[in-house]
């Protein structure tokens, strides 16, 4: 087969919505290759919609407020031009859905139901079979890539980039038999998900083991914003995981958090950090392990919230009469691989969009519903530069505090990775190893973190990589090594941050600086 001119790694929003554009709009030869099934991604999971502002005669709603309220939640770390961006342009990625075939829910008007999650300061996330958005997105874009793509395989293991004389040619992965293989590209978009799974527990699927952001790592790529892991408060306290989602629109329609005594004691519509900590607050106070999202008020439940109505039959659980239990749960990687404003990477020839970058729309926390805009958006816009013969990266968006430091609105620090693992022997089951990996993230490294904690955890990594081995090519092992390298990353780029900011929180360090208005970039 002929060098592609476009190789995308992941099957998400993002990485379907580059592939679309690439071959439909610009005839490039497009090749995509993702670890499980095409349609098998964190995508598929989002259940409250996409934030975008569409306009119309009688809406209040701006994207000026859509602005405010992104950088609002990153806490003073979100690049306003990405921002800026992000919200002028999300109205077109909608459309362009819709021209997909994608179907959002209207009213009987025909007008699109909009709904409030937190941080919004008004009702703007379009929706998809009530609560089932990113299902009908990654549904469009599969059929779209399937008419397009020259070149797609599934169930393929990307292991890591290709690199010669300092440019990204490709990717190394293994096929469903085992066999390696080599996919050589003129380009290559890293579109591979976030790291859910470095917690024991978590909303993401078993696939999300941070492998896009370890290769780009390992090949020597700048990552930006990775010590802040956002935790998302309502996610069902449960024995299954992953943990499933209840919807930040339940409260944007009007459900309540309840502490272990029935009663009220956060407001719910704040930033996914703040609902997080309070909640992690009061369950310490009251020596609980979970406390109860009230849906009992909601009309209409199974109606407009069938996907979650499914989710509660199956545990014996009915949002009608019960207090639904909940705890914070590892959700979303607000950092990853930086690029500028039009996904290039610090690696020329690689490209990032999507959950898996650092693009400086999300700062300290992610905004609630901006992450499929984020993936439709700056997706398409990596393609438009690969076609218009863009080489490198630009001091614009992230990509500023590390080409131009000292003129970025946000400034870089500079923070060197932590000295490879010593691996060892494979004297341990992959699953045991992990499960301790996540249970350490989890017990030092997730809502709250101090010192101590964190110097734990990263011996504990460090501990449990002696028993994984450096060769051993099982995807089990594959796994477990990513997660322990972006984990100890994760770890070095939280004890490094000696304040609390957004989904960042130091107890020893519990008030936010002006020292810290940087954005720490580890390469």
């Amino acid at each position: 087969m002929a060098t592609l001119d476009l190789l995308v790694i992941g099957s998400g929003v993002s990485g379907l919505s580059a592939a679309v554009r690439a071959a439909s709009a610009h005839r490039l030869r497009v090749g995509v290759i993702t670890k499980g099934q095409l349609h098998q991604t964190t995508t598929r999971w989002a259940q409250g919609g996409v934030a975008a502002v569409l306009g119309g005669t009688d809406d209040p709603d701006s994207t000026d407020l859509h602005l405010a309220d992104t950088l609002a939640a990153g806490a003073g770390l979100c690049d306003l031009d990405a921002v800026r961006v992000l919200v002028d342009e999300g109205p077109v990625g909608v459309s362009d859905l819709i021209a997909l075939g994608a179907i959002f829910d209207r009213d009987h008007d025909g007008d699109f139901m909009r709904a409030r999650e937190g941080g919004h300061s008004l009702p703007r996330i379009l929706h998809a079979k009530g609560d089932a958005t990113g299902a009908e997105i990654e549904r469009a874009l599969v059929v779209a890539v399937h008419d397009t793509a020259a070149s797609l395989v599934e169930h393929a293991f990307a292991d890591s980039l290709l690199v010669e004389d300092g440019r990204c040619v490709g990717v190394r992965y293994q096929n469903a038999a085992g066999d390696l293989h080599e996919m050589e590209a003129v380009h290559v978009l890293l579109a591979a998900g976030g790291a859910g799974q470095l917690y024991s527990v978590t909303t993401n699927p078993v696939e999300a083991t941070g492998d896009g952001i370890s290769m780009a790592l390992a090949a020597g790529a700048a990552l930006g914003d990775i010590e802040f892991v956002q935790f998302h408060p309502t996610a069902l306290h449960h024995p299954s995981m992953p943990r499933p989602l209840l919807s930040e629109a339940l409260r944007g329609h009007g459900a309540v958090l309840r502490d272990s005594n029935g009663d009220r004691f956060v407001d719910e519509l704040q930033p996914r950090d703040v609902v997080s900590r309070a909640m992690m607050l009061t369950m310490i106070d009251q020596e609980v392990d979970h406390l109860y999202l009230d849906a009992t008020g909601l009309e209409n439940f199974a109606a407009r919230f069938p996907t979650i109505h499914r989710s509660l039959q199956v545990v014996g659980l009915d949002a009608t009469t019960d207090l639904l239990p909940i705890a914070p749960a590892a959700h979303y990687a607000c950092g990853g691989v930086i690029t500028d404003l039009r996904g290039a990477t610090t690696l020329p020839g690689l490209w990032a969009a999507g959950e898996v970058a650092c693009s400086g729309v999300h700062g300290a926390n992610r905004l609630a519903s901006n992450s499929l805009l984020e993936g439709m958006v700056f997706g398409p816009r990596a393609i438009d530069a690969i076609a218009e013969g863009v080489t490198g990266a630009e001091p614009t968006g992230a990509m500023r505090t590390v080409l131009t430091p000292d003129e970025a609105a946000v400034r870089g620090k500079r923070l060197a990775p932590p000295p490879p693992p010593r691996w060892g022997p494979a004297d341990a089951d992959p699953g045991e190893v992990r499960r301790e990996a996540q249970n350490a993230m989890t017990r030092g490294a997730g809502v709250f973190r101090d010192a101590d904690s964190l110097a734990e955890t990263a011996a504990v990594l460090d501990r449990v990589a002696a028993h994984v081995p450096a060769v051993d090519r099982d995807p089990a092992w594959l796994e477990v090594r990513n997660l322990i390298t972006l984990g100890r990353a994760v770890v070095a780029a939280a004890a490094s941050r000696t304040e609390s900011r957004g989904a960042h929180s130091r107890e020893d360090f519990p008030d936010t600086s002006d020292e810290w208005m940087l954005r720490q970039v580890m390469v």
